[in-house]
Formats: C-alpha cells, sequence, structure tokens
C-alpha cells in the first residue's frame, strides 16, 4: 500500500505518544482515522487539535483494549460507519511500575495488567478485526507495536514489560506466516520504534489502570521521564520522537516490511550476541547490570 488517502485506519493507543503522531500524520496524507484510547480526555484533545489543523476525518473513541466486548464494539462502530478498515494499528500498551525489581516480587495485578494490555489487547484487536477485513477481500495491513526490549533482547530492569513484547514479536511472526497459508491480501507487519528510547508518556501508564488491576499501596514510577529511565540503564540519552517512529512506520508499510525498524538500535548489537549465544549454547550475555 503506497497511497493511504481515503484508507481507514484504527489506531489503538491513539490518544498520545505514537499512536497520536500516526493518526495525525494518515490524517494528513488523507486517510480516515479512528483514533481509541481508554484515556477519553487525552483523547478528546487529540481530536480536537486535529480538528484545528484542518484534519477533519479524525473520530475518537473510548476503549478498552483489555475487555474483548469493548474491543468488538469498536470494531463494529468503525465497520458500520466505514464498511471497510485498510490499517489495524495494535499500539497500545503500557509501562510497569517494576524497574529494579525481583520477578519474584512484582505483585500478580502487575503481571495480570501488563499482559492484558500489551498482549491480549494486541489478541483483541487480532479477533475482533481480521475476520472482517478478510471478509472485505481487500489489501489491509495489521501493525503491532513490540519493543527493541523484549521483542528483540530483554532489559533485566523489565521483566515483565519485555516479557509481554517478546510475546508480540512471536505472535505477529506467526500471523504473519497464517497470512501467507491462507494466502490472504492482508499483510502483517511488528514495529519496533526507535532506533532510540520514545519520548512517549508510557511511564505514567497506571493512573489509567483499571480499579480491577491496582495493588494497595503503590508506589511512585522510580523514573520521571524517558531520559532518566535512559540514564538509568546506561543507553544513549538521545530520545526518538514519536513523530519520527510514525514516518518510519508508514515507511516500513510502504515498503513491505515486517520488520520495522530503524538502523542503529542499541539492541541491534546485543540482539546479535544473544542469537550467537543460542546458537554457541553459551550463557545469555547480560547487557546491563542493573
Amino acid at each position: 500500500m503506497h497511497d493511504f488517502s481515503g484508507k481507514v485506519a484504527v489506531i489503538t493507543g491513539g490518544a498520545s505518544g505514537i499512536g497520536r503522531e500516526l493518526g495525525h500524520l494518515l490524517a494528513s496524507q488523507g486517510g480516515r482515522v479512528v483514533l481509541a484510547d481508554i484515556d477519553r480526555s487525552a483523547l478528546d484533545e487529540t481530536v480536537a487539535s486535529c480538528a484545528s489543523e484542518g484534519l477533519h476525518e479524525v473520530m475518537g473513541l473510548v476503549v478498552d483494549v483489555t475487555d474483548p466486548e469493548s474491543v468488538d464494539a469498536l470494531a463494529d462502530q468503525v465497520f458500520e460507519r466505514f464498511g471497510d478498515v485498510h490499517l489495524l494499528f495494535n499500539n497500545a500498551g503500557v509501562g510497569i511500575k517494576e524497574a529494579k525489581r525481583r520477578i519474584w516480587t512484582l505483585p500478580e495485578s502487575d503481571w495480570q495488567w501488563g499482559y492484558a494490555v500489551n498482549v491480549m489487547g494486541v489478541a483483541n484487536g487480532i479477533r475482533s478485526f481480521v475476520p472482517r477485513m478478510l471478509e472485505g477481500g481487500q489489501e489491509g495491513h495489521v501493525i503491532n507495536t513490540s519493543s527493541g526490549n523484549g521483542g528483540l533482547v530483554s532489559m533485566t530492569t523489565t521483566p515483565i514489560y519485555a516479557s509481554t513484547k517478546a510475546a508480540v514479536t512471536s505472535l505477529t511472526e506467526v500471523l504473519h506466516y497464517q497470512f501467507l497459508m491462507d494466502d490472504a491480501k492482508l499483510q502483517a507487519h511488528v514495529l519496533f520504534p526507535g532506533p532510540y528510547l520514545v519520548n512517549t508518556n508510557i511511564l505514567n501508564s497506571a493512573r489509567n489502570k483499571p480499579e480491577r488491576y491496582q495493588t494497595e499501596g503503590e508506589g511512585p514510577e522510580p523514573y520521571t521521564d524517558m531520559e532518566a529511565l535512559a540514564k538509568s540503564v546506561g543507553v544513549s540519552f538521545k530520545l526518538t520522537q514519536p513523530d519520527e517512529v510514525a514516518r518510519q512506520t508508514l515507511e516500513g508499510i510502504r515498503a513491505g516490511r515486517f520488520w520495522i525498524m530503524e538502523h542503529g538500535s542499541s539492541a541491534e548489537k546485543w540482539l546479535t550476541k544473544r542469537t550467537e549465544s543460542i546458537l554457541e549454547r553459551t550463557n545469555p550475555a547480560l547487557g546491563e547490570r542493573r
């Protein structure tokens, strides 16, 4: 797909960060955009911002991607209004207050929340939208947001987040092969935002955490922003901006690339070491001691 004009795009996690910038960029290129997010106030502000710039083909819908019925309702509304979907971005994701903590100390609710959003949110999007996209018989793309952290190699400070993103990479590879097996007109892509840490507000995810996933006595996030996080794990202080990721993503879709990832990522070096470790049956190389 080279021309996004008139194409219908659904973006979860669309009220901020990468999702917001994807929506803006697609709308500026003539796309019809549906932004889905759990944060109503941020969603309304994003839609209003687009309208103020003359981008009127943008609508916002409040959705909880952890709730299958909520995602089904999103699909119902989108297909009823537009008739088809050409671009599905399963982009919603959360960060967990897990930094500098050991796996065995993390509460069950944090595991449930991280997997409910980062993994089941993707699975729910696929389940609700893909059958209807296939039925429509048009060219389409399913883009799942993973991360170099976990999706390629795992940072030792984020066991829940990293393992969820490893799952996203795996299920997207399977989706790719299943589309090929069915000779579908849909293509799967896995997005690794970067090449550096992306300057989003994911560290503040807990403010929208549903009550069922909350833990009594939760403390503040140890890192206030991405620059502080980058410094703590010893990676580049340079940050990638969400609008850069949006441009890279659309370029990857146009090029038909499954792996949407910029060169120069710090994860690339450790991915090579990890692969060598697997092939040589050696113990994993520790990329960071935090």
